[in-house]
Formats: structure tokens, sequence, C-alpha cells
């Protein structure tokens, strides 16, 4: 478990596991929570659970955090799941254990929103998909 300290949206320091209760009860703050931030928190859950715990807290969670913000239909799923694996991978072929800064250091790739690394594994049309909106879509770039 990390227990490094990154300022938050709210520009307090803040644990992995302040943020992973925070966005678990509710209390994030909605205009301060960024791609950069949606790594982060995966980060955090995957230190704690396993890969298959860290999908569905974290995909239930921002589920929620959606609505509550009045904005369900933004909800992603294989954008979600597919960070959560990528960074799942990326912890794995470090081999040791990584506070946030290091592995964002290590992992600027994960950190970029626009063009970043889904576009050389999805299709733009693969992504703008309802499929892909609701259900897991394994990559199609380059197939």
């Amino acid at each position: 478990m990390t227990q490094d300290r990154l300022p938050a949206a709210s520009d307090a320091m803040m644990t992995g596991d302040q943020l992973i209760e925070q966005f678990e009860d509710g209390t994030t703050p909605p205009g301060a929570f960024h791609h950069a931030d949606h790594v982060r928190l995966a980060f955090e859950y995957l230190c704690r659970y396993s890969v298959l715990a860290a999908l569905q807290r974290f995909s239930d969670a921002l589920k929620r955090f959606a609505a509550a913000q009045g904005k369900a239909q933004l909800y992603h799923e294989t954008i979600t799941w597919a960070y959560l694996l990528l960074i799942r991978e990326r912890i794995a072929r470090a081999s040791c254990t990584q506070t946030w800064a290091e592995f964002a250091k290590h992992n600027p790739d994960l950190l970029v929103w626009k063009g970043g690394v889904l576009t050389t594994l999805y299709r733009h049309e693969t992504l703008d998909s309802d499929l892909a909106r609701h259900t897991f879509v394994l990559p199609d770039q380059g197939l």
C-alpha cells in the first residue's frame, strides 16, 4: 500500500486511501476530476485490490460519480477497463513496488488524454460506438 502524497483537486495533500474514500463516498469535487486524477485513482485501487475487485469497485464508483453530476452517459466501459488493465500491466512489468510519483514519472503516456495511448490500441469508430461505451471491447487497432 502506498502512502505517498500528491495534491488532490482541492490542493489538499491526500493519501491514496483518502482519495478512494472520497471517491466512493461521493465527495470528490466534480469540476476538478480530470484524466490524470482518474489514472491516479485507478493506480491506488490496483495497489490495494486484485485486478477484478479494482475493476468492479472503480467502475461502480465512477458510474455513481458520473450519475451524481448528471452525466451518467459519460461513463465508458472500454476506456475505463482498458486504462485499468494497462495500469495493472505497467505495475506488474515494473516488478517492484512503486509510489504514485514513481509510476507517473515512468508512465507519462498514461497521463495523456487526447491522443493518448488508447489511440494506438483502438480505432476511433470503435471507441465512439455504443457497444464500447457499455461493454468492454478488446483493442482492434491494426487488426
